[in-house]
């Protein structure tokens, strides 16, 4: 007989990557969500495996001393799916999520080290970072927000993580007819702003304007943008530079993360001049600008991207760097070739699957100095770690900052070294 939609009733002790409470009950391991560690709740069974339930937090018996009150009214059982943290405090936050970066290195590399996340400037209260936000849009026309492992939609008016501009564009207050998906994109540095439609057919539908003097773009199926209205892009200023940035492509969604990482990356790096440096999933070329001033005019950086927005980007951004190359490609065929290459060290920054054991090998084939590997995903960074100790690098050092406050997303900096 199927448990879903039962309340039961149990104490929860341990955290699990992607935002969860663990606890038992007749010895079944539940995966509890808007619970904290410590807690005795009332949960609601919201699924069931052989394994393991999932369940809610309905009722707080024992709360937590890190439990608030939390700062949005769409969070909480049953409803938005954006946020995993809200009732707790942001120094309970960052303590759980270094728990559970903690917990990958060490189920998965084999890894004990204690993990410190740090907090970012310019957002104390946790609130008003995010400056991409994708929108859901029901069949009448209505954007909103998904709820937790589900298609249906929780229609809000604003969305407090949500930078201010984001906010402005006013996506939540229009209908969107035709439309099946609205992103709303904000520079963290500029006055920038676009929105970029899905339509839920191949024609364009009538749109409504969401701001006077943001970008509107089209996206289409696999990923490609086309310019509707203004520019295909937004401006963004980091370290001490201005840079392009197509409003598809990625960026860090804090507003102070870019620069910090940058800073995080070349003091890992320790690039000296005249070296040869790799920039990996380089984007619109941030880390591989900030090399190639490091490694001055008689060194190189060799960039390699996949999506061709951000390659237009990077070659427009490094533009004035000729030591500085960015191609379009596949990471491990480039790798392939690149196998006699003589490169000192490299920066990658992979999509949330990780770099993969192919990649890894071929970057440890090529004996690097030092590497740097920017992750938001403890799972697959630990998993990659572990494949770098069997290739004979050692992990020196792990850096993690709270790049999503009231989110279970946590931003890593690895820093692996030849044994």
């Amino acid at each position: 007989m199927s448990r879903v939609g039962t309340r039961l009733e149990l104490r929860v002790d341990g955290v699990a990557h992607g935002g969860w409470c663990v606890g038992r009950h007749d010895e079944q391991v539940v995966f509890v969500r808007h619970a904290l560690p410590g807690e005795r709740v009332r949960v609601l069974v919201t699924e069931e495996t052989k394994r393991f339930l999932r369940a809610d937090a309905v009722e707080v018996l024992e709360a937590s001393p890190d439990r608030v009150t939390p700062p949005c009214r769409f969070a909480g059982p049953g409803k938005c799916g954006g946020c995993d943290w809200q009732h707790a405090s942001l120094e309970a936050q960052r303590a759980i999520k270094g728990r559970v970066v903690a917990e990958q290195l060490r189920r998965i590399a084999g890894i004990e080290r204690d993990v410190v996340v740090e907090e970012l400037p310019g957002t104390p209260d946790g609130l008003g970072w995010r400056t991409r936000v994708r929108f859901a849009v029901a069949a009448d026309g209505t954007a909103g927000l998904r709820r937790h492992r589900s298609h249906e939609l929780q229609v809000i008016d604003q969305c407090p993580i949500a930078h201010p501009e984001v906010n402005r564009l006013g996506v939540t207050e229009l209908k969107w007819d035709g439309v099946s998906e609205v992103e709303a994109v904000a520079s963290g540095s500029t006055a920038d702003s676009a929105v970029i439609v899905t339509p839920r057919g191949a024609r364009l539908p009538q749109l409504p304007q969401p701001k006077a003097s943001s970008a509107l773009l089209r996206r289409f199926k696999g990923g490609r943008t086309q310019p509707i209205k203004g520019r295909r892009g937004i401006r963004e200023n980091v370290a001490g530079r201005e840079w392009r940035v197509s409003a598809g492509g990625f960026w860090q969604v804090h507003p102070a993360a870019a620069e910090v990482l940058t800073e995080a990356v070349l003091a890992a790096l320790e690039p000296k001049s005249g070296e040869t440096a790799l920039d990996l999933y380089c984007g619109a070329g941030l880390f591989a600008g900030a090399l190639a001033d490091a490694v001055g005019p008689e060194g190189r950086v060799l960039g390699v991207e996949g999506q061709p927005d951000a390659v237009r980007d990077a070659q427009h951004n490094l533009r004035h760097q000729p030591q500085a190359r960015v191609d379009r490609g596949d990471v491990a065929s480039r790798l392939r070739e690149w196998a006699d290459l003589r490169a000192d060290i490299a920066v990658l920054d992979p999509p949330r699957a990780g770099a993969g054991s192919a990649v890894v090998e071929s970057l440890a084939a090529l004996r690097l100095r030092r590497v740097a590997y920017v992750s938001c995903d403890p799972a697959t960074l630990a998993r990659d770690i572990a494949t770098f100790a069997e290739r004979g690098y050692r992990l020196e050092n792990l850096r993690a900052f709270d790049a999503f406050p009231m989110t279970h997303h946590v931003e890593c900096l690895a820093v692996l070294v030849r044994s």
